[in-house]
């Protein structure tokens, strides 16, 4: 599994922007894959997950209403549309995946074994 996330930059506050998640190494069919962020300073924290085979999602309270975590099947991503965006959104956003989580630990870095590069994301005021 090799992940590669892109689609972040820089938006004022209210902006929006898509980042993608794609897997060049296999399909995601038996993955969750999820995305975290992590601001300077801070630990990483859960932002959204999906279930590829179900396409059940899970949303942080803090993004809940204003980010949208969806699958491409023919173009083996996951997209994560954040609309609405706010100063305290910036931070380094990260893709993950793996195959063996219960929905329980989907807010947990440290169940996943799959890791991607971050993309940056700043939301200015």
């Amino acid at each position: 599994v090799q992940l590669q996330a892109s689609g972040g930059g820089a938006v004022q506050a209210g902006g929006s922007l898509r980042l993608s998640c794609t897997n060049s190494g296999r399909t995601f069919r038996r993955y969750v894959v999820g995305w975290f962020r992590q601001a300077p300073g801070k630990e990483r924290e859960f932002v959204a997950a999906i279930q590829w085979s179900s396409a059940y999602t899970s949303y942080a309270d803090s993004v809940n209403g204003r980010f949208t975590i969806s699958k491409d099947t023919a173009e083996n991503t996951v997209y994560l549309q954040m609309n609405s965006l706010k100063p305290e959104d910036t931070a380094v956003y990260y893709c993950t995946a793996d195959s063996t989580l219960i929905r329980s630990s989907w807010s947990m870095p440290a169940a996943y074994d799959y890791w991607g590069q971050g993309t940056q994301v700043t939301v200015s005021s």
